[in-house]
């Protein structure tokens, strides 16, 4: 299935760094910058995480909640969270179910990993409205952040 702009974002409870159940409905009245990638621990994710983790005051003053989403384990994250002093949630989306939603999960990756998230961006309104919608085919692109950004500005 593949979401669009002006679609309503499909609700989903994942699991964070911590365990704890996370639930898209908790942010509403927030944007939400949903930022799928296909594994921690590797180059592209690494850099583009950092990235966020950089610029996180930017995506503050849009009143923009980032989270951070693979199919990796909830261990796995954590210490890939705190190895690079991520300051926003990563979620787990071990069982697919959220990554298929969204349509951002790849059939197989790398030629036999079945089942790993696309790089993909979401920008959510406050209503749960989707605004920005971007899957890449490609593990090895980062996200558009100038075309993310200025769809977070134009929601403030």
């Amino acid at each position: 299935m593949k979401i669009e702009a002006g679609q309503l974002a499909p609700l989903f409870i994942l699991h964070d760094t911590d365990k704890k159940e996370v639930s898209l409905a908790d942010f509403k009245g927030k944007n939400v910058l949903l930022l799928f990638f296909p594994m921690a621990f590797t180059g592209v994710c690494t850099k583009e995480l950092c990235s966020v983790r950089d610029n996180i005051a930017q995506y503050n003053s849009a009143n923009a909640q980032v989270l951070g989403i693979s199919v990796d384990s909830p261990f796995t994250l954590a210490k890939f969270k705190e190895e690079q002093g991520l300051n926003f949630p990563l979620l787990s989306d071990f069982n697919k179910e959220v990554s298929t939603a969204y349509g951002t999960i790849y059939e197989a990756f790398i030629g036999w990993m079945k089942g790993v998230s696309k790089r993909s961006a979401f920008v959510i309104d406050k209503e749960g409205i989707i605004q920005y919608a971007e899957v890449l085919e490609s593990a090895g692109d980062l996200p558009n952040f100038e075309a993310i950004n200025s769809t977070l500005a134009s929601l403030n």
